[in-house]
């Protein structure tokens, strides 16, 4: 793997990753993106599963919308990567290297670069997760996805050894501190969260807590499970959008936002580390 990704005046890097589908890593990585637009920082995104280009489909509708409403939506400068489809193991390497490299390379003037990565293990993934300096994992809150995560005992639920996406988070983040000395901040994200206290929550709230110490991620909430984020992407919008589209606020908006500013202000370590870079640039 070519280790030299990074341009030399580098954007910000937030990566959405784990190993599984359905937990709600594109809806994230599009309100992060708007949130950072509407803020008033350059953005950039790129999409490393092509194939099934949840994140590009999204922008893409952002982008019809606009056009149909004559609507100011700010939009960030996008790459969409499709995976290699050469046959040989270290042709796919290189060609997928290059294809990351150069969306970096075009990338490089913006402040942000917002990264939505495939529910698998795949190359392109694993070069996205090497070159975060956030990396953030959400997961549904259920045992079944804390799986990803962690190897637990059936009777007692105590923690036998990290998850093989774990282990992979490790490799990585070993990678990025041999490469320029820098961590990656891992992120938790128990997103999809019910809204209802029950026992088995409860036992997952212990799980990751002790988790979190002994692998060294940050736990956080996300989005609660709201069918307002499925009507959302047809139309391309966010939360963020709502009131400038003239769509009236419900109480399930009202919550909704309360989260995302919630999740704002649990990640302020981004946009502070961002300061230093801007005045470089």
């Amino acid at each position: 793997m070519d280790l030299s990704l990074r341009p030399p005046l580098r954007p910000y890097i937030v990566v959405l990753g784990n190993e599984k589908g359905g937990t709600g890593k594109s809806t994230l990585a599009m309100h992060l993106i708007v949130h950072l637009l509407y803020q008033k920082y350059r953005v950039g995104s790129i999409d490393v599963d092509g194939r099934q280009g949840t994140l590009s489909r999204y922008l893409e509708n952002r982008l019809q919308t606009q056009q149909a409403r004559r609507q100011d939506l700010p939009l960030p400068q996008h790459h969409r990567i499709q995976r290699s489809q050469a046959t040989d193991h270290a042709q796919a390497v290189e060609e997928d290297t290059a294809a990351f490299q150069a969306a970096l390379g075009d990338l490089a003037k913006q402040d942000f670069i917002v990264v939505d990565t495939p529910g698998s293990d795949t190359f392109l993934s694993k070069i996205a997760h090497s070159c975060g300096d956030t990396l953030i994992t959400p997961l549904n809150d259920s045992f079944i996805d804390l799986d990803l995560l962690v190897r637990l005992d059936s009777l007692s639920q105590k923690v036998l050894r990290p998850s093989t996406y774990a282990e992979t988070v490790w490799e990585q983040r070993k990678a990025r501190a041999s490469r320029d000395g820098q961590q990656i901040d891992w992120i938790v994200l128990k997103n999809r969260t019910a809204h209802l206290f029950t026992r088995n929550k409860e036992q997952l709230d212990q799980v990751l807590g002790a988790l979190a110490k002994r692998i060294g991620f940050r736990l956080a909430s996300g989005f609660g499970e709201r069918v307002i984020f499925r009507e959302l992407f047809v139309s391309g919008l966010t939360l963020l959008d709502l009131e400038s589209a003239g769509i009236p606020l419900t109480l399930s908006h009202v919550a909704a936002r309360q989260e995302l500013r919630s999740l704002g202000a649990f990640l302020p370590s981004f946009e502070q580390t961002l300061q230093p870079n801007c005045m470089k640039a």
